[in-house]
Formats: structure tokens, sequence, C-alpha cells
């Protein structure tokens, strides 16, 4: 059965930054590219990241210089260093495969005040 279970978001000013962490269980992680989403207000999800097993990453471009994926496949985990963060940030992040499967978590909500 998979899982993905995220956390590590939270209330933060701009400027500010967070670490997320999402836990993946079942077939869905190991070898696996694996992508951050991020679902703003009222709009669609979107990719902010994705890392294969090696750890080679793309991001895409609003997120580019600020954001960092990287992976512990010892720990079936992928993380989201998010730094520099603005108001446009804020939304609900998920962690799903790259590309997305059927499967989402409950994800975890990022709030950047001004």
């Amino acid at each position: 059965q998979v899982q993905l279970v995220e956390s590590g978001g939270g209330l933060v000013q701009a400027g500010g930054s967070l670490r997320l962490s999402c836990v993946a269980s079942g077939t869905i992680f190991s070898g696996n590219v694996m992508g951050w989403y991020r679902q703003a207000p009222g709009k669609q999800r979107e990719l902010v990241a994705w890392i294969t097993p090696g750890g080679a990453t793309t991001y895409a471009y609003n997120f580019k210089g600020r954001f960092t994926i990287t992976r512990d496949n010892a720990k079936n985990t992928v993380f989201l260093q998010m730094d520099n963060l603005n108001p446009d940030d804020t939304g609900g992040y998920y962690c799903n495969a790259y590309p997305a499967s059927t499967y989402w978590g409950q994800g975890t909500q990022v709030t950047v005040s001004s």
C-alpha cells in the first residue's frame, strides 16, 4: 500500500526558510523519480522540482535558485529546502512520483506572510 506523509510546513515571514519532508511507503519511492508539487489557493497543482534515484535534480523555473530538493534513499524520504520565501509561495505542498501517480498524501501547508 502506497502512503505519502508530508510534514514541515508552517507560517513564516517573507524571506524566511522552511524544510519540508515526505516519507514514502510502499512501492512508490524505491527506484523512482520523486517530485514536490505545490497547489496555491485557487490554482491547479504544479510541479516544483524532481529528483532521480541517483540525485540528479530539475526545478521548475519559478523555484530555481531558492528551493533545493534532496532525498535519502535509505529512509524513503524526500526533502524540499525552501529559502527566501515570498507570499506567492503560499500553498499546499505535496510529494509524489514524477510523473505523478494517482496516490497523494494530505500535503503540508506553507503560509508566507509579507
